[in-house]
């Protein structure tokens, strides 16, 4: 885990498929969690790249892309982009989202809602 941030945090993993599977048990454990009938929810986002390492901080565009893709997952989603996508093995199911629009990302980022088994 490199940071918190408000409710959400922002960890680095070695390769995309660790990432997705850290994103897949988070929204498990989630889902045993009730409080007086409220269910807490979980949105993720994964993101390849080569951001810049400052200290115990990363920066850069890769970040920010990371950011806007986890921005547009929906409640208990996971979203990955191209660039996680491509270096994933089979053991990963994907649906493309055909909308995605964010402000700062690419025009052409696709991203996919991704889902462990």
């Amino acid at each position: 885990m490199v940071k918190r941030l408000g409710d959400g945090l922002m960890a680095v993993f070695n390769d995309a498929g660790s990432a997705i599977e850290a994103a897949c048990r988070g929204l498990e454990s989630l889902g045993a969690i009730d409080v007086d009938g409220y269910r807490p929810a979980m949105r993720a986002g994964v993101h390849v790249g080569r951001p810049r390492k400052l200290g115990g901080d990363y920066f850069g565009v890769d970040v920010n892309i990371a950011a806007r893709v986890a921005a547009a997952a929906g409640p208990d989603e996971i979203l990955i982009s191209e660039a996680a996508r491509e270096r994933l093995g089979d053991d990963v199911r994907l649906r493309r989202r055909w909308r995605f629009s964010a402000k700062g990302a690419p025009k052409d980022l696709r991203v996919y809602a991704a889902a462990v088994g």
